[in-house]
């Protein structure tokens, strides 16, 4: 890893028996190419078809077959790229990367290595403390993905379906930019919402559409980089926070010990929480690249790049920069709504022509924490926008309280219909019947004398008495109204 500016905070120094050490971690994404048809080839990229039935005679590798580029593979680099931001390279090669790969037939991986079709990039990742943190982005070249090797069904024999093999990947390569486990964990985030927002990969990490090698390295503030270590197809942004931990961990204790660190591939065990050795790293010059002769450079024009740019959707940065200007929410509940595409077009709905920060509380509070405790993304979400806009407009004109209104939320999650319908048919409309609040607030001041007197003595008791009105009046009392009435009769300023 070549040295970089940015150090890290002390808080995200470890701490070792010698002294604190510094971690530098980059990342190597592979992100699958949302494509019907493989990246050289026609077959299909449907995901649990049978084995090897999305196969064709040149992902196969027979004879006399020749790769031909997919031009939306390329549309979707490209804007990818974009995305992030990136220098577009208008000429690039595809290269031999010659390896023994057991499910790739022709037994070398169609990439690109020193002419990438992306080059420079960044991404702007948000911390939860509220810090902005720039990550360079190396590059984003084009490969074919390799089949799987399937080693459970039998003793004595291993099993390959090439069904992914030949899908194509887009494999993005951070900068050494990041310093901790929050910092990668985020930046997978980041990234993925990006790809997501653009439509170029869904990523799926559990169907293995997004995927990362993390290298990782660790060394003592203001001395050169340690040497690293790759950690192969990282398949879950938990996992990858886990295995940055202990890897760096574990080259601290090996150093500190008086070992060296050697530079290799190793695999993370969810199950056991650790890193393992899996082979010796490679370098560049082991794979043999050479330009592959079937292929040609690939070129595009400047006007083919300008026209995917006049097409690509506002994407989570700007959004959350309009959301902070257009709606004045905060920059954390901006972030928070622009996770998601399609969360951001939800609250958008809400918020179209009411109180933005109270559509944005009841979409981030109520929608997402129900969303989430049952398992469930926006678009499974049993309540749609009207529903939950209609409830915002029931809570502004001070139809029902917040309370009535969670209840009614509640209502309309399982059993669905009209907010509106719902709170004449079930009585739920606030009481703002002054006589009926001021029969209300007497009780409870007449069975209580002894809090009367603490209330004069300390003012925020009243907090209690307005608590006692709202249980007694079945939450339907407006809270403004009984906390203004409770305090000309206990005489509080």
């Amino acid at each position: 890893m070549n040295a970089v500016v940015r150090t890290a905070k002390p808080s995200q120094l470890i701490r070792g028996a010698t002294g604190d050490w510094e971690i530098v971690i980059g990342l190597e994404v592979h992100a699958q190419v949302n494509s019907e048809a493989k990246l050289f080839s026609g077959a299909s990229t449907t995901f649990g078809n049978d084995p090897n039935s999305n196969v064709s005679l040149v992902d196969a590798a027979m004879p006399g077959m020749l790769p031909v580029i997919n031009v939306e593979c390329v549309r979707q680099a490209v804007r990818t790229g974009l995305g992030l931001k990136a220098a577009i390279n208008r000429r690039s090669i595809f290269d031999r990367k010659n390896y023994f790969y057991p499910d790739l037939p022709q037994g070398y991986q169609i990439s690109q290595y020193k002419n990438p079709i992306v080059g420079e990039g960044r991404i702007l990742i948000d911390m939860p403390d509220g810090e902005t943190i720039e990550v360079g982005v190396e590059r984003l070249h084009l490969e074919q993905d390799a089949g799987k090797s399937i080693h459970d069904q039998s003793p004595v024999y291993s099993f390959v379906d090439l069904n992914r093999s030949g899908v194509a990947l887009m494999e993005i390569v951070s900068k050494p930019d990041l310093r901790s486990s929050e910092e990668a964990k985020a930046y997978v985030s980041k990234l993925r919402t990006i790809l997501r927002y653009l439509g170029t990969c869904d990523g799926d990490m559990e169907k293995g559409n997004l995927r990362a090698d993390v290298n990782v390295s660790v060394h003592k503030p203001g001395t050169p980089f340690g040497t690293r270590c790759e950690i192969k197809n990282v398949n879950s942004i938990r996992f990858i926070g886990q295995a940055i931990e202990y890897e760096a961990r574990r080259q601290i204790g090996i150093v500190e010990d008086g070992g060296t660190i050697v530079q290799e591939t190793r695999l993370f065990d969810p199950g056991k929480g650790e890193t393992r050795s899996m082979r010796s790293k490679e370098e560049a010059h082991d794979y043999r690249y050479f330009p592959d002769p079937d292929l040609l450079p690939l070129e595009f024009s400047q006007d083919f790049v300008d026209a995917l740019a006049a097409h690509l959707p506002e994407l989570p940065d700007e959004k959350k920069a309009r959301f902070v200007r257009d709606y004045g929410v905060t920059p954390y509940d901006a972030m928070v709504l622009t996770l998601e595409r399609a969360s951001a077009d939800y609250f958008e709905a809400v918020a179209k022509g009411r109180d933005a920060k109270a559509a944005a509380n009841w979409v981030i509070n109520e929608l997402f924490g129900r969303l989430n405790k049952e398992g469930k993304g926006i678009e499974a979400s049993p309540v749609s926008a009207d529903q939950l806009g209609a409830i915002v407009d029931l809570i502004g004109d001070s139809t029902i309280s917040g309370k009535i209104a969670k209840d009614l939320f509640e209502i309309v999650w399982a059993e669905g219909g009209d907010p509106r319908a719902i709170v004449e048919t079930r009585g739920l409309k606030q009481v703002t019947d002054t006589g009926a609040i001021e029969a209300a607030c007497d009780a409870v001041i007449a069975a209580n004398p002894d809090k009367v007197q603490q209330a004069k003595a300390k003012p925020t008791m009243i907090g209690w008495f307005v608590g006692q009105v709202m249980k007694q009046t079945g939450g339907k009392a407006n809270p403004q109204a009984v906390n203004d009435m409770l305090k000309g009769k206990l005489g509080i300023e």
